[in-house]
């Protein structure tokens, strides 16, 4: 695939100290600067001032300099504006308002990890030792960036955007409400929902194993439960283990373990999901606050009087 990776995301926030204090604790690598960096994804993340939360700039990784050629005559089929240079293109989401970088990049080398020993019916893969899990000691750290999930006012040119735009592939799909696009070979990168208000619902940290999403939640909750959301259960779509939480300006962050992984694309077949599995396949069903952000009205009054 020739694009291979998110490299990193931007998001804005009234409160970027109290919120960065946040992700240090969610065991992200502070850099300096309000950026952090993942175990395996180096810098990823970033936090800038905006009167209110919202996703800023979103960046994917490419092969070469040919893939930003493809890209950059894709984005002005749509009509959309292009800035480019040798190894980077930069253009803006029409619809969220977002900026989109693509650029030439190094793919994520992940060093393979031993497979977590659970013993089962019949099958004793951990012999005479306790569980690993529960043996670990300090501050989980997630691996790299998994996902990011907006909300579209129009879903439908959004996820264009990123389709026929960008080439961002289609892995799942909610029926007139979602698309699980993919641009490496985790089951999907972005995920796009209709909304009545462009947002950032939450972003999505790879770590171990459900141990290490446990870990890291129990511990983001010890002396802040009003940090949790939704955990822990299983996603149908995407099959990941998940447990989510909120941040202090009201963006959901996942940890996450065990996602599906789609190496040939003829041997995956996208299929289309409703009711409760485009949610979830087990675990505590989603809270209200989960699907319509409580913050979301207020959202929706400042860009009515903005406008």
């Amino acid at each position: 695939m020739a694009l291979h990776r998110l490299t990193s995301i931007t998001v804005g926030v009234p409160d970027v100290e109290h919120t960065a204090a946040y992700y240090t604790d969610f065991g992200l690598t502070p850099l300096g600067g309000n950026a952090f960096a993942t175990a395996d994804g180096g810098e990823q993340f970033k936090l800038a001032h905006a009167p209110q939360r919202r996703l800023l700039e979103l960046g994917v990784g490419a092969e070469n300099p040919d893939d930003l050629d493809r890209i950059e005559r894709q984005i002005r089929a749509l009509d959309l504006p292009v800035e480019r240079t040798a190894d980077k293109l930069v253009t803006e989401e029409p619809i969220a308002g977002f900026r989109a970088v693509i650029s030439v990049a190094p793919r994520i080398e992940q060093q393979p990890v031993d497979p977590t020993p659970y013993n089962g019916p019949g099958r004793i893969d951990r012999v005479n030792n306790r569980a690993p899990g529960i043996l670990r000691e300090g501050r989980v750290t997630p691996r790299k960036l998994g996902h990011v999930v907006i909300g579209s006012t129009d879903q439908t040119a959004t996820q264009r955007f990123f389709t026929e735009g960008i080439g961002f592939k289609i892995s799942d799909a909610v029926p007139s409400m979602a698309a699980f696009m993919r641009c490496s070979t985790d089951h999907h990168n972005v995920l796009v929902q209709q909304a009545p208000v462009n947002f950032l619902h939450h972003t999505s940290w790879q770590v171990e194993d459900i141990d290490e999403i446990g870990r890291g939640a129990m511990a983001m909750l010890e002396e802040h439960p009003e940090r949790h959301v939704w955990g822990l259960g299983r996603h149908h779509i995407g099959s990941n283990f998940f447990w989510y939480l909120k941040d202090p300006a009201g963006n959901f962050s996942e940890y996450y373990s065990d996602i599906d992984c789609i190496v040939d694309d003829a041997l995956w077949t996208p299929g289309t999901w409703e009711g409760a599995r485009s949610l979830f396949n087990w675990g505590p069903p989603p809270p209200p606050s989960f699907l319509m952000p409580e913050d979301l009205a207020a959202m929706m009054t400042g860009a009515h009087n903005a406008g």
